[in-house]
């Protein structure tokens, strides 16, 4: 009878470890399967569980387009950096032209960072415009402008590095050395 009962906890315990197995392989398989239909390349919201500044709770939203993995609207700490957009964008796609993006700045509230595609210019506001966007703009772009040499367009990109995006074509006169002659000449061939 000992050996009769053995045998029965022997085979119990290789049902119960057998339904385990099974459990698990299914387990597994719906994971599998949900990872494989959800949905990719869509816009989704982001939010970073660390801040840059050691735990504040501000959040900014940016819009990241162009050359990146997701596109879309993403919430991110304030004092985050465009790395830090380009990264909760799923990075840069295979085209990207990623010097054209100055990744160590800060990003600002509703602010729309666009990642050109190699050979695409990212001083353009947008198809066919002809208009030099300011806030993305690099040094050779803004000396296509006139009245801005090497000088100016440094003192440009410096005053856009330290205190983020111009928020709109008049914020060019902050800039030391932009008088009204020179902003007069630069208002209708910019934008921000």
């Amino acid at each position: 009878m000992t050996v009769s009962a053995d045998l029965e906890r022997t085979s119990r315990r290789r049902v119960v470890l057998g339904a385990a197995v099974v459990l698990l392989l299914v387990a597994v398989g719906c994971a599998v399967l949900f990872s494989t239909l959800a949905p990719r390349g869509v816009s989704t919201v982001v939010a970073p569980t660390a801040s840059p500044d050691g735990g504040s709770s501000a959040r900014i939203y940016v819009h990241v387009l162009g050359a990146v993995a997701s596109p879309g609207l993403y919430e991110l700490p304030e004092g985050s950096r465009a790395v830090d957009a380009v990264a909760a964008a799923g990075g840069f796609a295979r085209k990207a032209d990623e010097a054209a993006v100055n990744l160590a700045r800060f990003v600002t509230d509703g602010e729309q960072i666009i990642v050109p595609v190699i050979g695409a210019s990212p001083a353009s506001s947008g198809p066919g415009s002809g208009l030099i966007n300011i806030n993305s703009a690099d040094a050779t772009a803004l000396e296509t402008l006139p009245r801005i040499g090497p000088a100016m367009s440094a003192r440009i990109i410096a005053w856009r590095e330290a205190n983020g995006r111009f928020g709109s074509v008049d914020d060019l006169k902050k800039v030391a050395g932009i008088g009204d002659a020179t902003f007069a000449a630069l208002k209708d061939l910019v934008t921000t």
